[in-house]
């Protein structure tokens, strides 16, 4: 962790809001018609890539299918319905005021298409004071290019973040910025974790972040 940190940095899905359950259900629905995959394997292994956009992580899984781009679009266009039930928990609120009070930024960083991500922000009526997501038109992107959008907008210095993410794949792009990380247990175990890194923190929910940052908040 950071001496002094001036900025959390959220991951959307499975962190901040809990979509994972009814985006795996989706996405193995969609993979069970189009490529054949039983259902309990697509869920497992759509898990198993969390953290990159669904058309990537069918690359992975499928690669190279004929399929793969149809079954994004479809995937696309029915998360709408998972996203709208989604909801921030009143404890991830009152640990996101106490983030504000301390004098901390907090900036939600998603995979998602920016429409998504800013329609979740004006549901949630909480201000955040950056709301990042997918927009290739002005290079915008979960990791480099959302960090350095952090630092440019906000003033601040990348080693003055922390990442908060649910997936291993959160933990690589934060490494990979040079960003702390915090890893939020339920898309992925704390054993999992510590198979990927073993000195890597884990909460259970945004609300054990409180005693990890708030000490550290610039004075």
């Amino acid at each position: 962790m950071p001496a002094v940190v001036r900025a959390v940095m959220f991951d959307l899905d499975g962190t901040l809001i809990d979509t994972m359950g009814g985006f795996a259900d989706l996405a193995s629905e969609i993979m069970a018609a189009r490529h054949g995959l039983p259902f309990a394997r697509g869920r497992q292994r759509y898990l198993e890539t969390s953290g990159i956009p669904f058309r990537q992580q069918l690359d992975v899984i499928h690669p190279a299918h004929a399929e793969n781009d149809a079954a994004s679009a479809e995937f696309e266009h029915r998360k709408r319905a998972v996203c709208d039930l989604a909801t921030m928990s009143a404890t991830t609120r009152a640990a996101l005021e106490t983030f504000r009070a301390a004098g901390m930024k907090l900036i939600v960083s998603s995979n998602s298409a920016q429409h998504f991500v800013d329609e979740f922000a004006t549901r949630a009526q909480f201000r955040f004071d950056l709301v990042l997501g997918f927009d290739a038109g002005i290079g915008l992107a979960k990791g480099r290019p959302h960090v350095d959008f952090t630092s440019a907008r906000l003033g601040i210095a990348s080693d003055e973040i922390v990442f908060c993410g649910d997936s291993l794949k959160d933990g690589e792009l934060a490494r990979d910025c040079g960003i702390a990380f915090v890893g939020r247990l339920g898309t992925f175990t704390r054993d999992e974790f510590h198979a990927w890194n073993a000195q890597v923190q884990v909460v259970e929910d945004i609300r054990a972040l409180v005693p990890l940052l708030q000490s550290r908040a610039a004075a």
